[in-house]
């Protein structure tokens, strides 16, 4: 019982929480969940400064204060409008912006380190706060943006963006539930973590 306070990054959040968090509410209705999104610096900071008892972020993560444990891995991909099919004809062109969340979001800096590796450069940084305010831009033709293939997948099916695979060893990327090495472990966080590493379904088939 008690409050619980986790972050998450919101592409987690759509793409991944919603069965473990009814999960997690049907197993234990006296917890008081409150989820709060951010990118993975503002939530890392906020763990730091025990804003948030632990939080979903993308990895790796490199900090001795900080216990992390593999959650998910998601596979990376780029995002374009749909008439846009080549990609060595997409990253050639001139001007090319980046459709990003706010600074301190990783599929962000990995976008940008990815292009620089290749030597794109003159691009141009266009930043939404959401990540449906970013979809649709990059589905209008704006630019190009780094996402999950799982989130984007929808909008592919409809015929709506067009997804280029990322080179083997860039598109891989684990999420990862960060918490303070000294933090205490509360009985709510003790039991979500549980649900979290022991989805729901799994549960229930073992029993």
């Amino acid at each position: 019982r008690g409050l619980l306070t986790i972050g998450t990054l919101e592409t987690t959040a759509a793409l991944r929480l919603s069965p473990l968090l009814a999960g997690f509410v049907e197993r234990w209705p006296d917890v008081d969940l409150v989820l709060r999104t951010g990118t993975t610096d503002e939530l890392i900071t906020a763990v730091r400064e025990r804003r948030i008892e632990g939080a979903f972020v993308c990895g790796p993560v490199d900090d001795a204060g900080l216990v992390a444990d593999a959650i998910f891995r998601e596979e990376l991909v780029l995002v374009s409008a749909r008439h846009q099919a080549r990609l060595d004809a997409l990253l050639a062109r001139d001007g090319l912006k980046l459709i990003v969340l706010r600074a301190g979001c990783s599929y962000r800096q990995r976008l940008e380190g990815f292009l620089a590796a290749r030597g794109v450069g003159g691009m141009r940084l266009l930043e939404f706060g959401t990540l449906d305010a970013l979809l649709a831009c990059v589905a209008a033709g704006v630019g190009i943006t780094l996402m999950p293939r799982s989130v984007v997948g929808p909008l592919w099916r409809e015929g709506r963006v067009a997804i280029h695979d990322m080179p083997p060893g860039d598109g891989l990327v684990e999420t990862l539930f960060v918490r303070r090495t000294d933090g205490f472990v509360s009985s709510a966080l003790s039991a979500f973590l549980d649900v979290v590493r022991r989805p729901p379904e799994a549960a229930d088939a073992a029993d």
